[in-house]
This record gives C-alpha cells, structure tokens and sequence, in this order.
C-alpha cells in the first residue's frame, strides 16, 4: 500500500514558480521510461497542477479501488521503434551530402531504421489534484491543514504498481506542502539494509540562469539540509534557445548561473536544458518535433496572385504528407524520441541514475 511498491522517490524541487519544474518533471519521466525503467509521477503543485496537461491525460479520471486510488497509465511498457529524423542530422550524413557516401550514419551498421532492434520503454503513470477537479478552470482554494491533509493522502492512498522510480513535481518555495512531504516521506521510507541505497533518493532542484531564480533556489538547497533531504543535483532550465528553423543553440537568457551555484554549495550540476519550441508543440499540440523543415517565411515580396495559390498547394501537399507520414501518430514517449531535448536528457538521466542507484545525494 502507499510507497511499498517504489523503489526510489526523487523530489522535484524550485525556489520560485516558472522555471519550468513540471515540464523537467515531465522529461525526466519520458527519459527514464526510454533507458528502460517504470516510472510514476505524483503531481503535489496542488494549487497550479500541469502534469495533466504535459502528459496529454487531461481527460482520464482517477479510478478508486479497495484500498486506495489508482493512477492514471500514461503509456505501459513496449517496445518502440527508433527514431532517425533526417533533418537533424548534417548534410554530409545524409543521403543528399557527398553522394550518400556517409549514409547511414556511423554507428548504425548500414542498418535501415525499421530494422534496428526496438527499444524497450518502461510504463509510465500519473496522479494529480487536476485529475480530481470537475474542470481545468477549478480553483484550488485550501488553507494550509487541508493542504497537508492532501498531500499525505496522496502518499499513502495511491495504489501503485511496482516502479522504479516516482517523480514528486513540487509546488515552488518552501510551503506547508513541503514540510508535510518531507515529514511524511522520512517517516514511511527506510533503508532496509544499510549497504543498499534508501527508498528517499533524495532532490533534483530546478533553476534557471538569471541571478533572481539561482538566489531563491539557494534557499530550496538550504530547506533540503535543514529537513534531512539529500539533494542529487542542479538542472538549469531555460539554458539557452534552440531555433526551431536549424535547431542550433544559442545563449538567449543566459547560462552558467546553475552550474556556479552547485559548485558553490558543493552539488552535482546535472545539466542546462535549452528552449526548444518544439517541445511545447509536442506537449500542447501533440505534434512530433521537427527541426529546418517547412518553415514559411514571410519576405513582403509578393509578385503576383500565382505565387499565393503555389505556396498554399505546397502547403496543402506538405500536410497530406505529414498525415500520410504518420507524423503526429504515436505516444508521448515516442514522438519525445524526436526532440533535440530528449538527447540533453538522456545525459541528465543517465547521471540521475547513477547517483540514484549508488546513493550518493550529497547530504544523506
């Protein structure tokens, strides 16, 4: 019942709203699930709960059973087919460089994309306020002790199935909510045996560049030691701009803040992660990312009337082909595949879990 069936709990955690915590939340989840481990994500931000929404289950109900409640199955586990999108790779690996010389791609043995071995995707679930309310207009308005209230319920009344690791999206600050998840939580977790790594893993702390953001999150750093939280390490959202025409990154707000402020309170910096306008189309529009293709620019320069109703044929064409394609076909976890920021996550994931499975959160 409750937590028995999570093996490690990592805390999502900001000093300030915006940053962006639910959609690194959100990324991490999609990550985990692509190297293979079962994942939930509890969504405590009660009063501005968006997991629904990045996960594209606005519409699904919280089931009850005896017990408790049951969370809502985003994707269950398969196997998928890899993902080759052309248009971010470089010309001279594509077919149209060097007369195809470099194609496929080293590292792919001449292998044709269907061919490739599938990967296998671990399931995903959510649970959130959202999935409760009547509608996403619904106001929250609760006093601290309701608050707490929920916030246990959600710890010890959802009935989940054996996962690997459970994401806690956090609201921002260091609110009742806090308090109540942290008491909670170094109340119902143990370590069993001392040389394995404790159920509470420990804290992923999200800022963003600018030194607003970095200042409040060195209070969220200083909350984690005061209550006994290990913290895994700093993610810096919002780390740059990715264009959405060739997919290039550049420093648009900043970099660096995160990283300076880890080294300062002596935590691992697991990463910066750009803006990427795709991955906004990917969560609200379900559209799969792709970059330097179809983008319609607008010089002023219209000759005649013929050149109008060429460009809106070759629009028409080019979303027949889409559909046709199956471009936007598949599950969240799929079309993620496509995104550029699935790669920085994959780095970023790739050391959560090592510092996950060995136990090594400074300060625990």
């Amino acid at each position: 019942m409750g937590l028995d069936n999570v093996e490690h709990i990592v805390l999502i955690l900001s000093g300030k709203g915006g940053v962006g915590k639910s959609s690194v939340t959100t990324q991490l989840a999609l990550s985990l699930s692509l190297a293979g481990r079962s994942v939930g994500i509890l969504d405590i931000d009660l009063t501005g709960p968006s997991i629904p929404r990045l996960l594209g289950i606005e519409n699904a109900k919280i089931k009850q059973a005896p017990g408790g409640w049951l969370p809502v199955q985003v994707h269950q586990s398969q196997l998928l087919s890899p993902v080759l999108d052309l248009s971010q790779l470089k010309a001279e690996e594509t077919p149209l460089g060097k007369g195809g010389k470099d194609y496929p791609p080293p590292g792919t043995d001449g292998a044709d994309p269907a061919s490739r071995p599938l990967r296998l995707v671990g399931a995903l679930y959510a649970i959130s306020l959202g999935l409760l309310l009547p509608s996403r207009s619904s106001a929250v308005v609760w006093r601290g002790p309701k608050k707490t209230a929920m916030v246990r319920q959600f710890l010890t009344d959802v009935l989940w199935p054996p996962l690997d690791y459970l994401l806690v999206d956090t609201p921002p600050g260091t609110s009742d909510e806090h308090i109540s998840l942290a008491e909670t939580l170094l109340q119902q977790t143990s370590t069993p045996n001392p040389q394995t790594s404790s159920q509470l893993a420990g804290a992923v702390v999200v800022t963003t560049p600018q030194a607003v953001a970095v200042s409040d999150v060195r209070k969220e750093l200083s909350f984690c030691r005061k209550v006994g939280i290990g913290v895994l390490g700093v993610v810096e959202n919002m780390s740059g701009y990715v264009c959405e025409c060739c997919g290039k990154e550049s420093n648009l707000f900043g970099k660096g803040g995160g990283e300076v402020m880890a080294r300062e309170f002596e935590v691992n910096f697991l990463g910066g992660v750009p803006v990427d306008g795709q991955w906004g189309s990917l969560v609200e529009e379900g559209k799969r990312p792709r970059y330097g293709q179809d983008i319609v620019k607008d010089d002023g320069d219209h000759d005649d009337d013929d050149d109008d109703d060429d460009d809106m044929v070759n629009r028409d064409d080019t979303v027949e082909n889409n559909v046709s394609a199956g471009m936007d076909v598949g599950l969240l976890v799929d079309k993620y595949q496509s995104c550029s920021l699935c790669v920085t996550f994959e780095g970023i994931t790739s050391q959560l879990i090592g510092l996950v499975e060995s136990g090594h959160a400074i300060g625990s």
